[in-house]
């Protein structure tokens, strides 16, 4: 009986300094005109807490295990770059992706007119299903006061079906 694993992934970016801006990469989109987020990739939140619940499901490290801050090629890489080679390590170590689904909180940017482009990049990316839900914290915490996003992921792998050995047939 093939069994599904399940995984849990966190990711939370600061907005970075007035003195430093940077652009805003939110669930593989680029948001013009809006703040952007310090991290030593691109700071898309949204792909990190998918990649790292994908890791989380397979029991294979997580996001700074694969693409940390000791490893100098990742600093400044899209998330969507980064998710894709999480689901290509993921199916390497002999899991097939069922699905993310992946929350955000923040108060901006509006996020709904671009749910369905961010979900279809991330999907892409991932080479299965990603869907995509914003929420704020009603003024609360360090979201509520505009300060910088969270994301939480989950993710649903299953092993892969091992070809079947036609040695000596």
């Amino acid at each position: 009986m093939v069994l599904p694993r399940t995984g849990i992934g966190v990711d939370v970016h600061a907005f970075a300094p007035e003195d430093d801006p940077q652009p805003l990469w939110l669930g593989g989109l680029l948001w013009e005109g809006e703040r952007g987020l310090s991290g030593h990739s691109d700071g898309d939140c949204v792909a990190h807490a998918a990649a790292d619940a994908l890791f989380s499901a397979c029991g294979i490290g997580d996001l700074g295990t694969h693409f940390g801050t000791d490893r100098p090629e990742f600093a400044g890489a899209s998330g969507v770059r980064l998710l894709g080679e999480a689901a290509r390590i993921v199916r390497a170590a002999g899991f097939e992706i069922g699905n993310v689904a992946v929350q955000f909180v923040s108060n901006s940017p509006k996020f709904a007119p671009r749910r369905e482009e961010s979900q279809r990049v991330l999907s892409e990316a991932a080479g299965a299903p990603v869907s995509v839900t914003a929420t704020t914290s009603d003024g609360l915490g360090f979201t509520g006061r505009g300060e910088g996003i969270s994301a939480v992921a989950t993710a649903l792998v299953y092993p892969a079906p091992k070809a079947p050995n036609n040695a000596g047939s």
